[in-house]
């Protein structure tokens, strides 16, 4: 076994270095938000922002964010707290017909530290504002620790609500909630919210009446730590899960939409591919192991916490079409996956300045957006362009990047003036030149961060870039 688990492994790795990483870049939608999470649409232009704290706000299609809140439920939700608290609202999904019902659903930790689903109503009024008081609490779902909730909740092709639930956030899931089938605890659940008041168990779910009364039957798939964020891909209806690791090993999963579920993804007997425990564990081959994972050390950048996205089915950036992307919280690094035809190849963007990203959403047309919780921004996934110019000026760099002292200019005969600001644009610093005396710059003055430099030679053409400082 342990053989079979190290080739598995190193093809993971090899994956890393054998496809380019897409030219990710980011474009500012909105500011102003407090502590962002989840970004969703309602099958038209607005955007529907999660704020942890328990409101949530829309960006209308020209960007401006509206000043009354769509829905707050603050007095019900958690105090986020401290470090390793997690708690909050943490996930919002819209039902599939409400456009006609009107119903949308969140995932939110009360204040008794309850993982709580519960249904609310538009207002019959305003279509910009919910009804608080039409609150039907869907599920509950005591948590034993104020860590590793999961959060997320998404509609499913089949028009079921699945919902992702984080172990519980004992200490290396100690009760081994990931592995027992007598806990909702480290699960993927699957439910039908559309013929009751609260829900039905659809017949077709993999431990729905499987003769063992300790079964929660609500299970789809299980063997997880804390899925942060799951979501179906829109052209073929396969499930994405990303998943937490405990110490060492990020990894994203994949089920496919032919699937019946019951997949045992693993934790707490493996981390990733790692053996992390032996005990009442099933053999290997009961395990389905992630289709890509990465270590939170060997890099450029130290990486810890994944935030699971999206496949991109979108039409505005033709050259990620079908590329599934996610960010890691730590490194600020942007991720991708994307399919040769036989596999998977793993890459990572550059750091993006730190944001951490806490989560994805996408529109009404499948583009995509991320949320930083850091500086309650949200952005837009676009294609980078390096300069202002086309290929011609392509050889334009700056190097060392990232950089902690003095960067280099490449591609620039005659450099006169440097413009350094900051990612929303505000201007940092101006720096003048005598034209052709000067081929690099300081920064060491500058704060770490990303910064976008403008530079313009002796003839008035402009370049830009990003650089990071370390």
């Amino acid at each position: 076994m342990v053989k079979s688990i190290l080739i598995r492994y190193t093809g993971l790795l090899l994956l890393q270095f054998i496809s380019a990483q897409p030219n990710v870049d980011l474009e500012l939608v909105a500011s102003g938000f407090d502590s962002p999470l989840s970004i969703q649409n309602a099958g038209d232009s607005r955007l529907f922002i999660v704020e942890r704290r328990g409101n949530i706000m829309i960006i209308n299609p020209d960007g401006s964010v509206n000043p009354i809140s769509f829905l707050d439920i603050d007095e019900k939700v958690v105090d986020p707290g401290g470090i390793g608290e997690e708690g909050g609202l943490l996930g919002l999904a819209f039902h599939p017909d409400y456009v006609n019902n009107g119903y949308f659903y969140l995932h939110y930790t009360d204040n008794d530290y309850t993982s709580t689903i519960s249904r609310f109503e538009v207002s019959l009024m305003n279509p910009d504002l919910a009804d608080p008081d039409s609150e039907l609490i869907i599920l509950s779902i005591p948590q034993p620790e104020p860590n590793h909730n999961g959060g997320d909740l998404v509609f499913g092709p089949d028009g079921y609500l699945y919902i992702a639930i984080g172990d519980g956030g004992t200490p290396a899931d100690s009760e081994n909630h990931g592995q027992r089938l007598d806990t909702l605890l480290g699960k993927i659940l699957r439910i039908d919210v559309n013929e009751t008041n609260t829900y039905n168990i659809p017949t077709g779910n993999p431990f729905h009446n499987d003769g063992d009364p300790n079964t929660f039957p609500e299970i789809w798939a299980y063997g997880l730590r804390n899925p942060w964020r799951i979501s179906f891909d829109t052209l073929n209806g396969d499930l994405w899960i990303s998943d937490v690791g405990q110490g060492q090993v990020e990894e994203i999963n994949l089920q496919a939409a032919s699937s019946t579920g019951g997949e045992n993804y693993g934790w707490r007997c493996y981390e990733g591919t790692n053996i992390y425990s032996n005990s009442q564990c099933l053999p290997e081959e009961g395990m389905q192991f992630p289709t890509a994972s990465y270590n939170h050390y060997g890099a450029e950048l130290y990486r810890c916490s994944i935030t699971g996205g999206y496949r991109y089915r979108g039409t505005n950036i033709p050259g990620f079409y079908g590329i599934y992307f996610f960010a890691d919280y730590c490194s600020n690094e942007i991720g991708s996956l994307s399919y040769n035809g036989q596999s998977w190849n793993l890459n990572f963007s550059q750091a993006m300045g730190d944001l951490g990203i806490a989560g994805f959403g996408q529109d009404m047309n499948n583009e995509l957006y991320l949320a930083s919780i850091t500086n309650g921004n949200i952005y837009r996934l676009v294609e980078e362009t390096l300069t202002t110019q086309n290929a011609l000026i392509s050889e334009f760099r700056l190097r060392p990047n990232p950089v902690s002292d003095r960067v280099f200019v490449h591609g620039i005969n005659s450099l006169s003036q440097v413009h350094i600001c900051d990612p929303q644009g505000k201007l940092i610093k101006t720096l003048w030149f005598h034209p052709g005396n000067m081929d690099s710059f300081s920064v060491k003055e500058l704060a770490k961060g990303l910064y976008i430099v403008e530079l313009t030679d002796a003839s008035g053409q402009k370049f830009r870039n990003k650089l990071l400082k370390n």
